[in-house]
């Protein structure tokens, strides 16, 4: 493309995302007015962050209190005038009649008030549900504003002559992930900084490099509409690399789940069915890939809704001459424990997996999908999990008995989360199930 031609698209570029940011930023201001904001405390040369609730709190929490007086004031009145009506004695029967139809009229009115009462209680208690919510997106988003402006590559870079680094999308341990604009295809991508710890040992560090390019190897050659096309990998400077990624402008399931806890069957049969396509062509390969890392935050959703696998970093090709029950477990330890199946926990011998772990994780996924809770461990840190064999233990799902889901949702979960691996579908079998298709047969 012609210097000048580059030069407008990306000027152009960089002001909407200046733009952008700004706004972000303002946005948070306001929300912190209303919700609440992250203070600092000190404790003698300890640091700690604390949250200070906003006034939409603040107001529910009055209101609830008022409702609970008036509740309780309205009850003592309705009290009284039943043991008023108990202590009346004789009267004429038109004096008796009138007393009574006084005394119902009177006791409907209380009635009514508390059904209107518990109605406004109700209402408040979906306000403060909603208020977690939105307070849950803020500090997100206040997370991802400091680490912005804390990253060195905040200032509209344009990496090996070619992607426009626009806004940061997230951080995690070792990486930072950009929105970018590839200015030779003329899309969108993502770009994941790679950086290498400056205190590392130059073993350590090329061996995180040998490890993503394995992941690169491997992903590179993915082409599929359910899984995250991997386009690029370059170097920037001796401690950091990059990877370009197709860009999905949806969330990952993980925000949808952090949103809307339960999703209706419908919703999470199409996400699941998605999901085992993608597993489904990791297959049907030559080489046979098993994902190992099926969790919420690694499904993401592009605008239209379309569910794609992402992160390949713990995968595993499967070797032409691995027999029935799979290869042997080289990274025992990895991955996340919610997600993984008993045998991942096998620590007297070296395990043997298949893509029976993925049928597993994405059993699990399904199930926090439909019930807004994992089904083993979900209160518990990955430490109490191993500490407590939490998942060893895992023998049996058991279902909630709200929401009502099909039983053809329960069996597949229940076929997923089988817990002998030799007796659990691998991912070409369990595709058969009838749940997983929208032909009729």
């Amino acid at each position: 493309m012609k210097p000048k031609r580059t030069k407008i698209i990306s000027d152009l570029l960089i002001s909407v995302s200046k733009a952008e940011r700004q706004e972000a930023r303002m946005k948070v201001r306001q929300d912190s007015l209303r919700l609440g904001s992250v203070g600092v405390i000190r404790a003698g040369t300890i640091i700690s962050e604390t949250w200070e609730d906003g006034q939409m709190l603040k107001d529910l929490n009055i209101h609830l209190r008022q409702l609970l007086e008036t509740k309780e004031a309205v009850e003592r009145q309705r009290k009284s005038l039943k043991k008023r009506q108990s202590d009346k004695g004789d009267g004429t029967d038109a004096e008796s009649g009138a007393q009574e139809e006084d005394f119902l009229i009177q006791d409907e009115i209380f009635k009514s008030r508390l059904v209107s009462i518990k109605r406004e209680e109700e209402t408040i208690l979906r306000e403060r549900d909603r208020y977690e919510l939105e307070k849950g997106r803020l500090i997100r988003e206040l997370k991802r504003i400091r680490d912005e402006n804390g990253s060195r590559f905040n200032n509209f870079q344009i990496l090996n002559h070619r992607y426009a680094l626009l806004n940061l999308l997230g951080k995690g341990g070792f990486s930072e992930v950009y929105k970018a604009y590839d200015l030779v295809e003329h899309r969108y991508v993502a770009c994941k900084l790679h950086g290498l710890n400056v205190q590392w040992s130059e073993d350590k560090k090329q061996s995180y490099i040998l490890h993503a390019l394995r992941e690169y190897n491997i992903h590179k050659t993915l082409v599929h509409n359910h899984i995250v096309r991997l386009w690029d990998i370059f170097e920037i400077d001796q401690n950091t690399f990059c990877t370009i990624l197709e860009y999905c402008s949806g969330k990952d399931l993980d925000a949808v789940l952090k949103a809307t806890p339960v999703l209706p069957e419908r919703e999470a049969r199409i996400i699941i069915v998605q999901i085992f396509q993608g597993l489904v062509y990791l297959n049907k390969r030559a080489q046979k890939i098993i994902h190992y890392d099926l969790k919420p935050g690694n499904v993401l959703f592009d605008e239209f809704g379309i569910a794609k696998v992402t992160d390949f970093g713990l995968s595993k090709i499967v070797e032409e001459d691995v027999g029935s029950q799979g290869m042997e477990l080289t990274s025992q330890g990895a991955g996340t424990y919610w997600y993984l199946p008993p045998e991942c926990f096998e620590l007297s011998k070296t395990p043997l997996i298949s893509s029976k772990v993925d049928v597993w994780s994405a059993g699990v996924l399904f199930y926090q999908m439909l019930f807004g809770r994992r089904p083993f461990g979900h209160d518990q840190t990955q430490e109490r999990i191993l500490r407590e064999d939490t998942i060893i233990k895992a023998r049996r799902v058991e279902f909630p008995t709200k929401p009502t889901i099909s039983n053809e949702a329960k069996d597949l979960i229940r076929q997923c989360l089988t817990y002998n691996q030799a007796e659990r579908p691998d991912v070409l079998t369990i595709a058969q199930d009838p749940y997983l298709t929208y032909l009729k047969k």
